[in-house]
């Protein structure tokens, strides 16, 4: 539920469920999008220009969602069912389940359509078994991400890769573009001792790698041993945005809806452990944030003073109907994008975490945040109310000794 707390919020919210050019679409206006016959082809649509050469003969495992479907809307599911040549065995389900729905772990299912058993993995485990993986000739990996460390998608790839070089099981990626581009790196670099399932490999919040990318180095700097082959895409280029790539934009997730929210999401899921609403339970996830303690005008107006590069602020109420404060009435802010060029979301958050902290000290658990940046020093600054951009300018070297870590393993111009 959401209730706008004037005219033009009224406006921009109606704006937002009506058809729009996405964030990155204002990000890159420069750039042209790709025509019909310049889109870009994802890793399941070159595996089928090939007629799924790699695969014939092989029992297949598939680790895939909503998002592995090819450039004609069908699943990866039913592509590989069909394939001559090939045995699909087995599907592997990631964190939200098969159809990217679900916020509770599942268990194991049946895919109706192929009668195949789905495995869980956001269940009782976070990896595949040796019972799950018994049959397996080749696990084939079909996901879409959304190119930011906590999002747990890549952390089930790497699971994936490490259970797949135990048992000598080959391991594909069919690859897919990172949606936020391949150039920007941005956020605090992961501290070594904090890795987990939000934040599996010592790297910034925003990567700027493919799937396929992200394997090799994970395989490499981690010496998993996987057999790794990467399906690599065609006409991906790295300074696009998934608006520039003729690509259907799926939902990877129930509340990463929109590339809007796409854009928005490094800086503002950051402060979800701090205690402040970002939209889970409302229409507008990750475009609007609050708390029941927030007073919404105040709010706005010490945002809109910052002045933080690419977006404003206005004021709004909203009542979610799930997660945190799940039918509490919160004020906070919607967040406009005015300039995607000129935003950068992870400074974008430490500005807005800044705020909250000035304005509601005895509230914001500035502490908790360490849970998605993942970073001490980060939030020993924030504590000690160093400027935001002080606090970016102390990433630049960590950010510094990923890009060359990364070069070794990039795949694309």
């Amino acid at each position: 539920m959401f209730r706008s707390r004037s005219p033009e919020i009224i406006c921009l919210f109606i704006s937002l469920l009506l058809p729009r050019p996405s964030a990155t679409a204002v990000a890159k206006q420069a750039i042209p999008s790709y025509n019909a016959n310049e889109r870009t082809k994802t890793g399941i649509d070159v595996l089928e220009q090939q007629g799924f050469a790699p695969l014939r003969g092989k029992r297949v495992g598939l680790i895939t969602n909503q998002t592995g479907i090819d450039f004609e809307g069908r699943r990866t599911i039913d592509v590989l069912a069909r394939a001559r040549g090939v045995k699909l065995a087995a599907l592997f389900s990631p964190e939200h389940g098969i159809s990217g729905q679900a916020d509770v772990p599942l268990g194991d299912s049946t895919d109706a359509a192929t009668g195949l058993r789905i495995y869980s993995l956001f269940g009782q485990t976070r990896r595949p078994t040796p019972e799950m993986l018994r049959g397996v000739d080749a696990l084939v990996f079909d996901i879409q991400d959304a190119g930011v460390r906590f999002y747990t998608y890549i952390t089930t790839m790497a699971y994936c890769m490490e259970e797949a070089a135990k048992l000598h099981i080959p391991f594909y990626v069919l690859d897919r573009p990172d949606p936020l581009g391949g150039e920007v790196i941005e956020g605090p670099k992961l501290d070594a001792d904090r890795t987990s399932f939000v934040g599996y490999f010592p790297m910034p919040v925003r990567y700027a790698m493919t799937l396929g990318e992200l394997a090799k180095m994970f395989n490499a700097e981690n010496k998993l041993g996987a057999d790794l082959h990467v399906v690599a895409m065609n006409g991906w280029r790295r300074s696009e945005t998934y608006d520039q790539t003729g690509l259907r934009w799926v939902p990877p997730s129930p509340n990463l809806r929109t590339l809007h929210a796409v854009f928005l999401f490094p800086g503002i899921e950051i402060l979800q452990a701090s205690g402040v609403s970002v939209g889970r339970g409302t229409d507008a996830p990750f475009e609007l944030f609050g708390a029941p303690w927030v007073r919404a005008d105040e709010l706005t107006q010490a945002l809109n003073r910052a002045r933080i590069p690419g977006v404003q602020f206005a004021p709004a109420e909203f009542t979610p109907v799930s997660d945190l404060y799940s039918g509490q009435s919160c004020q906070g802010v919607t967040i406009e994008i005015t300039d995607g060029k000129a935003l950068n979301p992870m400074l974008m958050g430490i500005e807005i975490a800044k705020v909250l902290q000035r304005l509601y000290p005895k509230r914001l658990q500035v502490q908790k945040m360490i849970e998605l940046l993942g970073s001490a020093s980060t939030i020993e600054r924030l504590m000690r109310g160093d400027a935001a951009a002080q606090i970016v300018n102390g990433w630049s070297d960590g950010i510094g000794q990923f890009r060359r870590t990364r070069e070794k393993y990039l795949l694309y111009h």
